[in-house]
């Protein structure tokens, strides 16, 4: 004889498909791994092991619901619960699929896919750099909308003393290839020089490098870091644009409309929440 088996309340499927002739939904879900999932984030977003208690609420359910989650999540290898204290963290099979997806994420493809709109909203020239076999190598530019635009290209090298993206990549570079090619610039002793090094702090206590007119008189920069899943620096941002259209203040519209899109592709990238 079949048994019929019916689910909790919590473990039914959302039907989100579309009837013949009605209007279309959502693809198909089971909400309770939907509820579940909520523990995972509010683990993930608060970046360390939680009491149950703590982590029930910050995943909007009570204790007693949350539990058998957790159960479940640890047979999986999602969390594990520490045998002294009873907290639970992620666990090792969380720990691979993030890893997994840090190596699957290319940061080069999404920062291009940010440019257009960034060049739009600052309405200046931006660009994307990474840190290349000698140096920093511009990798993408996309053109102010504007008729006024400054002469970058693809594979550009940028300096690390004198531009806004070298800049970044001196601040928060790994200290001896940055040593390396400012001395293959003809610049050695750069990190030696006081008013440099006191440059390269503000920039990391401000997450924002400013350069005007000091490669090319009458061209300004803005510049920010992107950081991977390891909190390495793997992209400089940055915006070109002739002195009297960019405005250098941190506060300033365009100088936050940078960071705020350096900071979502360090988030895309696996850093933050």
């Amino acid at each position: 004889m079949m048994r019929m088996h019916t689910l909790p309340p919590d473990h039914h499927a959302t039907d989100s498909t579309a009837g013949d002739d009605g209007p279309l939904r959502r693809p198909r879900g089971i909400q309770s791994i939907e509820v579940g999932g909520q523990l995972l984030k509010a683990l993930a977003r608060a970046g360390r092991a939680l009491p149950l208690k703590e982590l029930a609420r910050a995943a909007g359910m009570g204790a007693a619901k949350a539990h058998p989650y957790l159960v479940s999540f640890g047979k999986l290898g999602l969390v594990e619960q520490d045998p002294v204290s009873g907290h639970y963290g992620l666990g090792p099979l969380a720990l691979q699929l993030g890893l997994i997806g840090l190596q699957q994420v290319d940061p080069v493809r999404l920062a291009v896919a940010e440019l257009p709109a960034l060049a739009r909203t600052l309405g200046c020239t931006v660009s994307a750099a990474v840190w290349g076999p000698v140096g920093p190598i511009i990798v993408h530019v996309e053109l102010a909308p504007t008729p006024v635009h400054v002469a970058m290209r693809h594979g550009m090298p940028a300096s690390l003393r004198h531009t806004g993206t070298g800049k970044i990549f001196a601040a928060f570079g790994e200290p001896q290839a940055v040593a390396a090619a400012l001395a293959r610039e003809g610049e050695a002793e750069a990190l030696r020089d006081p008013a440099f090094a006191e440059e390269l702090a503000a920039i990391r206590r401000e997450g924002l490098s400013r350069v005007r007119d000091e490669l090319l008189p009458g061209i300004s920069a803005l510049a920010v870091p992107v950081f991977d899943g390891f909190g390495r620096v793997v992209l400089a941002l940055a915006a070109i644009a002739p002195s009297a259209l960019l405005d250098l203040r941190a506060e300033g519209a365009q100088a936050q409309a940078l960071i705020a899109a350096g900071r979502r592709l360090t988030q895309r990238l696996g850093t933050g929440g």
